[in-house]
């Protein structure tokens, strides 16, 4: 079976969100035709304490885009965003909530931050989602969403590592581009571990 994964489609992402994605509204037509096509569709949700690690206003003297040590890891701090329960860790309200059959959260715990939506940058704990997809008989994976040089790019990747069959849904994606190229530089680095490259428009193409 063929599953869709949808990545932190939430307000503050998108634009005029705490920590803005360039064009992150235009991935949500995308993820809504796409949805039709695919019989199981997971999305993933940022859902962080107020206290987070990676909040950079929990850090005296710092601020966005420097990197610290968090519990032993290489930490990007960033703005105070998708905070649980807050109105920017909801999803974008244009989303079709009606076709995502399970929502997974993560970044949770204070002392470390969860791009993957599989396990937490240090691999120290896993969410449930490689469980559940290997549980509803998921063997091919479609990857979408918000950012696709962070959260996307290590989706993707721990994906791949758990035995998926993964593509990249590049168009419809967006990054944040901390620094200049650093999208293109997510996608090759994707490419070259052996995920696949797709668009939407084949997709929708070849239901």
């Amino acid at each position: 079976m063929k599953a869709l994964l949808l990545i932190d489609l939430q307000i503050d992402f998108c634009p005029g969100g705490a920590l803005e994605v360039q064009e992150g509204d235009q991935v949500i037509p995308i993820a809504n035709q796409l949805m039709e096509q695919f019989e199981l569709v997971v999305a993933t949700q940022d859902w962080h304490p107020a206290d987070h690690g990676s909040f950079a206003a929990n850090h005296p003297w710092r601020r966005p885009g420097q990197v610290i040590e968090l519990n032993g890891l290489q930490q990007v701090l960033w703005p105070i965003h998708c905070v649980q329960d807050s109105f920017g860790a909801m999803f974008h309200p244009r989303l079709n909530q009606t076709g995502i059959t399970k929502i997974f959260i993560k970044g949770t715990d204070p002392t470390i931050d969860s791009y993957s939506g599989f396990f937490d940058n240090g691999h120290r704990k896993a969410t449930g989602l490689g469980e559940y997809l290997k549980e509803q008989g998921v063997t091919e994976v479609f990857v979408m969403g918000l950012a696709t040089d962070y959260c996307v790019k290590f989706t993707a990747i721990d994906a791949l590592g758990l035995g998926f069959d993964t593509h990249l849904i590049v168009d419809a994606s967006r990054g944040v581009n901390l620094q200049e190229g650093d999208v293109d530089r997510a996608v090759e680095e994707m490419q070259q571990k052996g995920i696949k490259i797709t668009s939407s428009a084949q997709l929708l193409s070849n239901p």
